[in-house]
């Protein structure tokens, strides 16, 4: 099989190509740009930080629900068994931070 173009229909192909290749090689500039380079590092950091953020919150949440829960029963009243002795103990050791802080001041 020979082909059996014409040389105007080859040359429309050459320049067919060219426009292609010249798109192809503009996407590659854009893609290889510092700033395109830099702007995509910057958005991969974003969505890592908001991700890691919010993997905290959760974590952050879950940890003040169980305590939460430590202290007040599922209808909503505190648990005093539970409190009591939390608030003394909390009394304690700033009692003890005074009078500690007293001692060295003198």
């Amino acid at each position: 099989m020979s082909d059996a173009r014409t040389p105007a229909q080859i040359e429309a192909d050459i320049i067919s190509r060219r426009e292609q290749l010249a798109v192809v090689l503009d996407e590659i500039g854009v893609r290889v740009h510092p700033k395109t380079i830099i702007g995509d590092a910057k958005a991969k950091v974003a969505v890592t930080v908001d991700r890691t953020a919010g993997r905290a919150y959760v974590a952050v949440n879950r940890a003040v629900s169980d305590v939460r829960g430590q202290f007040v029963s599922p209808s909503g009243s505190p648990r005093l068994e539970r409190v009591i002795p939390a608030a003394l103990l909390t009394v304690g050791v700033v009692g003890l931070v005074v009078v500690t802080s007293r001692r060295g001041r003198r």
